[in-house]
């Protein structure tokens, strides 16, 4: 509980708010009005936030696993094992059941999904123009937020009375290595995501279908 609480005042209060400095897109003033029953977030908008969402999650998640199934300093259990942890106590196995209270997994993950929001924050930068063309050092407030927030997650892997407190333990190089290789493809999805968004003409996500689909010709020639 305390590391969700972690997470959501870290990962959601500084970057959130040096996002409020972001300059506008270079195209704003060619963008054409919204339309006044157009949703805020559109079906497209919608289908990207679940795709990053999805991405963050998978990452999370992978970082568990990692450390249990191939990390060095962990267990290395086939992943069988792995997902039948909780029959640990009831059935012969070859390793302590103890495994599962190492603070190591979970401390992972944990990073992992600080990190994977800190890139995510520099997405956020600009909804469809590439970090090519509005780069970090445009909003330099947030490149401020997201180095205080690596120093205080810092702060507590590393400080003992902290570490204590947070439930988790130092990381080492290694598995600094993997947190920053599976967090690092969230900028690479939304890049990628948001070429679409500044060349896919005439196409729409509909969010009730869960398809993509031509605009009618009318809709076309408002755009």
């Amino acid at each position: 509980m305390v590391q969700l609480l972690w997470v959501n005042l870290v990962t959601d209060g500084l970057p959130a708010t040096a996002i409020g400095f972001n300059k506008q897109d270079s195209d704003v003033m060619k963008a054409k009005p919204r339309k006044v029953n157009e949703a805020v977030v559109s079906g497209w908008l919608f289908f990207r936030y679940l795709v990053v969402g999805a991405y963050v999650g998978l990452a999370t998640v992978a970082g568990f696993i990692w450390w249990f199934v191939y990390s060095e300093t962990g267990p290395k259990l086939p992943y069988s094992e792995l997902m039948n942890f909780d029959m640990c106590p009831t059935r012969e196995t070859t390793y302590p059941c103890s495994i599962f209270d190492d603070r190591h997994p979970s401390t992972v993950s944990m990073t992992v999904l600080v990190v994977v929001e800190m890139f995510n924050a520099l997405n956020n930068l600009s909804e469809n123009q590439s970090l090519l063309v509005i780069p970090p050092w445009s909003n330099l407030w947030l490149v401020a937020s997201i180095i205080l927030t690596m120093l205080l997650h810092m702060l507590i892997l590393y400080i003992s009375p902290l570490s204590t407190l947070f439930s988790v333990t130092p990381l080492s190089w290694n598995e600094w290595t993997v947190i920053l290789f599976l967090s690092f493809p969230v900028i690479i999805i939304d890049e990628v995501l948001k070429f679409f968004s500044r060349n896919s003409h005439g196409i729409r996500f509909n969010l009730r279908f869960r398809r993509f689909e031509a605009l009618p010709k009318k809709e076309m020639r408002d755009k």
